[in-house]
């Protein structure tokens, strides 16, 4: 028989790697003069690429 997990056993969940991820908001004015927010999540070192190319939309 299989030994019994505890649900508050501490487990190496952190093993993998983890990705080092960060939330952008783009703010940009509608035609009727509200402000549109869009939020995206990306990796963090593709944050700059992201911004560029968010700025020329």
């Amino acid at each position: 028989m299989a030994k019994k997990v505890s649900k508050n056993q501490r487990t190496n969940r952190g093993a993998q790697e983890a990705k080092q991820m960060a939330k952008i908001i783009v703010s940009s004015k509608k035609q009727n003069g509200q402000f549109e927010f869009r939020s995206k999540m990306v990796e963090a070192g593709n944050v700059q690429d992201e911004l560029k190319a968010a700025q020329a939309a």
